[in-house]
């Protein structure tokens, strides 16, 4: 006779601030509920947002709320709030996208450790903005990382990824929704594994590693004389914050998905001048191809198709559209 064991779901605590994670927090919720059950989130005090700049808590907190799980907002990590998770008596903890640097006694505290989803294929693109880095380099593929996390930036042993296409039209919102979905899956596979002490890690190749920054409103600058292809990868990378941005007729224009476009090449064209329309939208000449602008949006305006923007603001073929020098986004200090 073959007796029936009852496997205990992992004790497991959440640290997260931004709504990339939901997904993954709805599956434990929901299907993942015999894995793992939260018995705690942590996540970053309510900030100030949108015009009204209110007070208001952030996406994750709200989501706790709802389910009445308690939550947890230090401003920072120190031994008071390492105890309060050391009173959680967890098994685990799960980080994605929380936004503070956890100390070494934190990160050992929950009796299996604290991992860490990063959405990137590392050792490519450590760091604060891996989703824009990923469709600026023109990577047609990422993915999301499950790590063990240590004390360098994003340099623990890795489990498991989860890959992600990156399509020519993607944006960083797109790009971002999927590895959202993706990381579901990845956690579906990784718990029961961790539960039974089978979870295997390997260490990362640093000598491969990439690094990319927090992201500033002054990266969303275009240097037309970069090849199309670089500049689309660009414009859609950076979509929808901080947003590339060109002069076009004195007025400064926020640039929202971008592609190159096949077009004979002409002598004497400049940088940065407009070669006409087609169909799907505002050809520029480049330092290599023809950049081709889909979606343009004017300060106060809505962000419209190329031929709505045009059709209210008509752009003449000849004009010049003026260059900036674009801050690199990537590293490989």
């Amino acid at each position: 006779m073959v007796e029936d064991f009852e496997v205990t779901p992992l004790r497991l605590v959440f640290l997260g601030s931004d709504p990339i994670a939901l997904p993954v927090l709805n599956w434990l919720a929901g299907e993942g509920g015999g894995t793992a059950r939260l018995a705690a989130v942590f996540t970053q005090p309510d900030r100030a947002a949108g015009r009204g700049q209110k007070i208001a808590p952030n996406a994750i907190k709200a989501w706790a709320l709802q389910r009445a799980l308690p939550v947890f907002q230090p401003e920072k990590l120190s031994e008071e709030v390492r105890l309060q998770l050391a009173t959680l008596a967890a098994d685990a903890a799960l980080v994605m996208a929380y936004g503070h640097i956890l100390r070494d006694d934190f990160i050992a505290t929950p009796r299996l450790g604290t991992l860490n989803l990063h959405v990137s294929l590392l050792p490519k693109y450590r760091g604060a903005s891996p989703i824009q880095a990923a469709i600026t380099s023109g990577e047609r593929e990422t993915g999301v990382t499950l790590m063990r996390i240590v004390r360098e930036l994003d340099a623990g042993p890795v489990a498991d990824v989860e890959r992600v296409a990156i399509a020519a039209l993607d944006t960083a919102s797109d790009v971002e929704e999927k590895l959202a979905a993706a990381s579901v899956p990845l956690v579906a596979r990784a718990l029961p594994r961790l539960r039974e002490g089978t979870l295997a890690f390997s260490p990362q190749d640093s000598a491969a590693a990439t690094f990319c920054r927090r992201l500033a409103k002054d990266d969303g600058v275009i240097d037309f004389s970069a090849p199309a292809a670089a500049l689309a990868a660009r414009i859609n990378g950076l979509f929808p914050w901080p947003g590339c941005v060109a002069e076009i007729l004195g007025q400064t224009v926020k640039l929202g998905l971008a592609d190159t476009a096949e077009l004979a090449s002409k002598p004497g064209r400049l940088p940065g001048q407009v070669l006409g329309v087609d169909p799907e939208g505002l050809l520029v000449a480049t330092g290599t191809g023809v950049l081709r602008l889909r979606r343009l949006q004017r300060a106060g305006g809505r962000m419209l198709s190329a031929a709505e923007f045009l059709r209210g603001w008509p752009v003449a073929a000849g004009t010049l559209l003026p260059s900036r020098p674009m801050p690199a986004l990537v590293s490989t200090r």
